[in-house]
């Protein structure tokens, strides 16, 4: 008889303290979270194309997420009974639904992800806390308009950057992409959209934009 799987599910959290600098001014900490599962890390981020935002890193490593990411803690959400195979399909799966074009820092974000994750895996949501820069926004409307507009989409992000660069000479532009990769809450590695979407090799995340 085959002996069930009895995995830990791990909440890895970070603080995203080049964010916090502006919203502990609002009483409210930004973090990034990821699922560490089977010693691999599954994050959510944004792109500003229609393929799966979802990535993995080593778990805990906030040195692979930028210099801007500090790790803050783990907590053990519950544990398991899918298989490393299991989570990988149940990855493809969810990478259909969290696009990196799909990415809200408000409504659709890396926490939202963990949280959906968390319930697949072990039946919980993600504390509260982690994510409360999305609930205070639900309840108080204008929240979302004091924060620069290119944290919210991708969309708006690659537009912030088209403007630096139609704005100044050629020698800006590795100014302007470093501007981006820092601006960037969690984007995945670079990835073509007719890659293999092969849920066994999730993109590794860089802390550097792909060049066009």
């Amino acid at each position: 008889m085959p002996v069930m799987a009895n995995e830990p599910i791990i909440l890895n959290v970070y603080d995203m303290y080049w964010i916090n600098e502006f919203t502990s001014s609002l009483g409210i900490g930004v973090f990034h979270s990821g699922i560490e599962v089977y010693g691999r890390e599954f994050a959510y981020g944004g792109h500003p194309y229609p393929f799966s935002g979802i990535y993995e890193i080593t778990p805990g490593d906030a040195t692979e997420l930028g210099e801007t990411f500090k790790f803050k803690e783990a907590i053990v959400l519950g544990s398991t009974d899918f298989t490393e195979e299991d989570v990988e399909r149940i990855m493809e799966e969810m990478g259909k639904e969290y696009k990196g074009n799909a990415y809200h820092l408000m409504h659709k974000n890396c926490n939202h992800f963990s949280s959906a994750l968390s319930e697949i895996l072990c039946g919980r949501e993600i504390p509260r806390w982690v994510n409360r820069l999305a609930y205070f926004s639900s309840c108080v409307p204008f929240l979302q308009s004091c924060l620069p507009k290119e944290w919210l989409t991708p969309a708006a992000l690659q537009s912030s950057v088209s403007q630096e660069l139609h704005g100044g000479g050629g020698g800006e532009l590795e100014e302007a992409e470093d501007a981006a990769a820092t601006a960037s809450l969690a984007s995945m590695s670079p990835r073509s959209p007719t890659s293999s979407s092969s849920p066994s090799s999730f993109p590794r995340h860089s802390r550097h934009q792909p060049r066009r």
